[in-house]
């Protein structure tokens, strides 16, 4: 483990972030043997320096969060801790607990929209809502869907031949929109698929001369 630069309490600054949204969720604080049982067992345990004793995030509101890596910043005396966050990482409820702007406007990023919606279809297959367009395709079931993701597919192309960009970016918003249902139906996770992605990514990189996938 690298040597961290603990300060004269003992504690270094802890930023949690999430690791699939790259949201960032709260700021706490761990002392090395709260950084240590976080790598041990791979879930977030911090130093509380209002009751100064160590504690795990989740233990008692169930929002736990699973720790896929600890980085140290370059003069190691802050480290982020990406995880996965089991609900709501602030105590108000709120996923983060950075979640009120103060000046300028909050912009959603793509991954964060992708995300959205995942959680909206799931939804939908799970309470299958009369009338929502989403609750027909689950009904009709895998060809009616398929079948959509190839006409929204052939619309792109128009759209694209067109050098047409507006209708370009609404056909593309259909074709995402069609394909996550059909994800959704076959039971794969949009993280599966980001995986792949990051996989060929880092396998591109890591061999110049390897095929490029992307």
């Amino acid at each position: 483990m690298k040597q961290l630069n603990y300060d004269q309490d003992g504690l270094v600054p802890v930023i949690i972030q999430d690791s699939e949204t790259k949201q960032v969720l709260t700021l706490a604080y761990a002392n090395q043997q709260a950084i240590e049982k976080t790598m041990e067992n791979g879930e977030t345990w911090l130093y509380s320096r209002s009751r100064q004793e160590l504690w795990n995030k989740g233990a008692t509101s169930g929002n736990t969060q699973k720790v896929v890596s600890v980085q140290a910043d370059c003069d190691a005396d802050a480290v982020i801790y990406e995880v996965i966050p089991n609900g709501p990482a602030c105590h108000t409820g709120e996923q983060t607990c950075f979640s009120e702007t103060i000046y300028g406007e909050q912009r959603e990023s793509a991954t964060d929209m992708l995300q959205e919606l995942k959680e909206l279809i799931r939804n939908r297959q799970s309470e299958m809502p009369e009338g929502a367009y989403t609750t027909y395709l689950f009904e009709e079931g895998v060809d009616k869907i398929c079948k959509k993701v190839g006409e929204e597919a052939a619309e792109v192309i128009i759209a694209a031949k067109n050098r047409d960009a507006e209708e370009l970016s609404m056909e593309t918003a259909d074709l995402f929109y069609h394909v996550m249902v059909l994800l959704q139906e076959q039971g794969v996770d949009l993280d599966q698929v980001m995986a792949v992605l990051k996989d060929r990514h880092q396998t591109k990189t890591a061999s110049k001369g390897a095929e490029d996938m992307l």
